[in-house]
């Protein structure tokens, strides 16, 4: 009935604690929140009161132009898209054996994902592209770590 998630890399390195740092300030963390408690009135005991720390709001955001597909479905246009969980994805190239992200698999770097945010996501992804070399590959390694 359940399955874990897959347990962080590297969160006492020096440069994943500084990326963690710079998520946050870019304010990354807005949207993809760092962390929730579940219910504890879960009919399986032990999924009761669970911290889980999926980066995810679940939430739909205005994304912008360039990720819109124009096919709104009910209330949510087509620039909205559900803030994607980020646990996990720092696997994603061994586990599908390549790297696709975003909705339609058009960026095939995080960093590519994240220089495709719009709209709503527009202030992190100007604060991230201005970020120094050394900053940026920072906040990667803490996606990564997820």
């Amino acid at each position: 009935f359940t399955l874990g998630v897959n347990a962080r890399r590297d969160i006492d390195h020096p440069v994943t604690v500084r990326g963690e740092n710079l998520f946050t300030s870019a304010g990354c963390a807005k949207c993809h929140h760092t962390g929730f408690t579940t219910s504890p009135f879960h009919p399986l005991a032990e999924l009761r009161s669970q911290t889980i720390r999926p980066y995810t709001d679940l939430l739909l955001h205005d994304m912008g132009a360039g990720l819109a597909d124009n096919l709104g479905e009910r209330q949510a246009t087509g620039a909205e898209w559900r803030t994607a969980p980020l646990w996990g994805i720092g696997l994603t190239n061994g586990v599908s054996g390549g790297e696709a992200y975003l909705h339609d698999g058009r960026a095939q770097t995080l960093e590519e994902a994240i220089l495709w945010h719009g709209g709503e996501g527009e202030r992190s992804m100007q604060v991230f592209r201005k970020m120094p070399l050394a900053d940026r590959k920072a906040l990667l390694m803490f996606i990564k770590s997820l």
